[in-house]
């Protein structure tokens, strides 16, 4: 919130409380001005310093509480029978007051811009580092999982090469398994017909010439 001259509120002083003025504020000498609240509970201590600034105010006239909606019958009396140069003296000084205030809000708003500006800075450069760290551990598991994918088709090559070597081995022993199957059926073949031409037991030939 930007002030100008012709902002009819003014803002509390008070580091932590910037609320709009009304009904009763304190003003000080050293040019600020503190809501109802703030003011009772600061200068009610001796020796009373400002806020603001830790000027201390010990004169009679350093510390007013004043009215900002003053009725009409105190804006008719409040200069009454002071003469003109008096008049537009205290008014000046009324503006000087005014403009100070309108001067500090506009040096606050540009400090709190430029903080905020160097905080979101701060955080775009957070943002940043953490994306290109969050970057680089991508790349690191892309190349890992690109290397994983390596190691897993070199596995599957040597799986391939052993599963055909097991199977080039298995097709010899069936092979094998069936020339032995036949040598065998051929043995028992010929044991069975050599039996067959031995002479029985106890079988003679009694014939003669």
């Amino acid at each position: 919130m930007t002030m100008s001259l012709c902002d009819d509120t003014l803002l509390c002083n008070f580091p932590k409380c910037r609320t709009k003025l009304s009904g009763f504020a304190w003003v000080t000498a050293c040019s600020h001005v503190f809501c109802d609240q703030h003011g009772s509970g600061e200068f009610s201590r001796s020796p009373a310093i400002c806020p603001a600034c830790s000027s201390a105010l010990s004169g009679k006239l350093d510390i007013v509480r004043t009215e900002l909606s003053p009725s009409e019958e105190y804006k008719a009396m409040v200069l009454a029978g002071l003469r003109p140069d008096i008049v537009l003296d205290v008014s000046a000084r009324a503006l000087a007051f005014w403009s100070y205030q309108v001067h500090q809000e506009r040096m606050y708003q540009e400090y709190s811009l430029s903080r905020a500006e160097a905080q979101l800075k701060q955080m775009e450069k957070v943002l940043t580092q953490q994306n290109q760290s969050r970057e680089l551990e991508l790349n690191s598991m892309r190349g890992e999982i690109t290397s994983l994918k390596k190691v897993m088709e070199e596995y599957k090559r040597k799986y391939s090469e052993v599963s055909e070597r097991l199977m080039e081995r298995n097709r010899q022993y069936q092979k094998l398994q069936g020339l032995y199957d036949s040598l065998r059926l051929r043995n028992m073949v010929v044991g069975v017909e050599e039996r067959d031409t031995l002479p029985q037991p106890g079988h003679h030939n009694f014939n003669t010439g």
